[in-house]
């Protein structure tokens, strides 16, 4: 049996430990930086300075999905109108993206409509 063994371990090619050797796992690293951790950066940057830049009476649209009107901010929570006199408090960082003025507008008046009839 140590016949096979001996002969399979002399077979086998020789390891470059140098610089050779890392090129590989270096060239893997960068690959995954620019793959996923650039662009989920790059995300959060833009996700902050939009929640920094966001002002009474902008229409926006919660994680959850609930389109509404931002009615009164504080630090920390929104209060956000999503119907007639109907209320709701969210985080700031729940809010996901700023909608186009008229968005909220068009969608309640849609609804108003159904409903009627």
């Amino acid at each position: 049996m140590s016949f096979f063994i001996s002969d399979a371990l002399a077979a086998a090619p020789a390891v470059q430990p140098g610089i050779e050797g890392m090129l590989f796992p270096l060239g893997i690293l960068v690959f995954f930086y620019f793959l996923f951790l650039r662009p989920q950066s790059k995300r959060a940057k833009e996700k902050k300075e939009m929640i920094a830049a966001m002002t009474k009476g902008v229409e926006v649209v919660t994680s959850g999905g609930v389109l509404g009107k931002v009615i009164d901010m504080d630090d920390n929570f929104l209060k956000i109108e999503i119907c007639d006199n109907t209320f709701i408090q969210v985080q700031r960082q729940s809010v996901e993206t700023i909608m186009p003025k008229g968005t909220y507008k068009a969608v309640t008046k849609k609804t108003v409509t159904l409903t009627k009839s």
